[in-house]
């Protein structure tokens, strides 16, 4: 398998996984707040749309079908 293939592959199954969950939500650490001297942690939310998996899935298709031409 060639680098072209592999990142095709990767780009149906991450497009297939966003699609079947109709959308992606992750967290992560957001800064942390002190207020009278209270530490308070705080996370961020980070949403991959359902478009975003259609894009990724039509890409890894695109990349597979398509050969360069040799000259």
């Amino acid at each position: 398998m060639n680098t072209k293939t592999i990142v095709a592959v990767i780009l149906i199954a991450l497009g297939g996984v966003v699609l079947a969950y109709s959308g992606i939500t992750y967290t992560t650490p957001g800064k942390p707040v002190e207020f009278l001297g209270m530490h308070i942690e705080t996370t961020v939310n980070h949403f991959i749309p359902p478009a975003v998996g259609a894009l990724a899935l039509v890409g890894g298709i695109v990349l597979l079908l398509v050969n360069p031409k040799r000259v």
